[in-house]
């Protein structure tokens, strides 16, 4: 997931400044990952929980790229990957 998105950062014409996952084991968290990419305009994340079968991604913004270019090319490379993955829900929200 990690590589995914710094790949969809660069693609993007992002520059991005830090990158991190971590997984949890579920001893002290439920089971899954999180992972970010900082960029210098804001950052990239996903948090994974496994036990659900979710994952949750937020692309953040405040710079002239617009997040929904990261979203579109998240999306494409999960679902070129995961067969049967499905988006449940997507949602944009006004920068303030």
């Amino acid at each position: 997931m990690l590589s995914l998105m710094r790949d969809c950062v660069r693609e993007s014409g992002i520059r991005e400044v830090h990158s991190h996952v971590e997984v949890f084991d579920g001893s002290e968290s439920p089971p899954g990952f999180a992972a970010v990419v900082l960029i210098d305009e804001s950052h990239v994340t996903a948090h994974c929980y496994s036990e659900e079968g979710l994952l949750a991604i937020d692309v953040f913004t405040c710079g002239p790229h617009d997040p929904e270019h990261v979203v579109e090319l998240i999306h494409e490379g999960l679902i070129s990957e995961i067969e049967g993955v499905t988006l449940v829900r997507k949602e944009r929200v006004s920068r303030f």
